[in-house]
């Protein structure tokens, strides 16, 4: 299990007192808000940065670091993803899951063949998209509903699903 989500990348900086702006990777850029501590990817480390505050501008984040106050101090940090560790990440509720978690788990179909291996999620209003890649039928789209979805084992990296009729050809 992965033990660090990438919630963000910093895009660009926000004027001059070293603020950023981030492209939020989670489905609720409120939880911005409730972060005390982010890491920051320098392609070299991880860098531990404490958050003095959060604002919010159309789809971004406007994060302000402690201890970094001047825009140069920050500038070379734009295109580096922000992680969080997973303990510091939200509950979740019953049948959620981080995305982190699924990737690569095997995709068994109800009758115990093999059917593949889910390689994506797609994230709509209504519901998830399961990206599946199989071998017999290629890109799979499996909607994320308790239909299709019979069960999820994330220790066991496994998912057993019903293929409804007209999703494969």
């Amino acid at each position: 299990m992965e033990q660090m989500f990438k919630i963000g990348v910093i895009t660009s900086t926000h004027g001059v007192r070293g603020e950023v702006k981030v492209y939020p990777m989670t489905d609720d850029s409120a939880r911005f808000k409730k972060l005390k501590k982010v890491l920051l990817d320098t392609g070299k480390e991880l860098l531990p940065l404490e958050i003095q505050w959060v604002k919010f501008s159309r789809q971004l984040v406007i994060l302000k670091f402690k201890g970094i106050d001047d825009i140069n101090e920050i500038e070379r940090y734009k295109r580096c993803p922000l992680f969080i560790m997973r303990e510091d990440a939200v509950p979740l509720e019953e049948d959620e899951y981080f995305i982190a978690d699924m990737l690569g788990m095997e995709v068994i179909a109800e009758n115990g063949e093999v059917f593949g291996v889910l390689k994506d999620v797609i994230e709509t209003g209504a519901n998830d998209v399961y990206v599946i890649d199989s071998c017999l039928h290629g890109e799979v789209l499996l909607p994320a509903i308790k239909e299709c979805i019979l069960k999820v084992d994330i220790e066991a990296q496994k998912m057993t699903v019903h293929l409804m009729e007209g999703l494969i050809s």
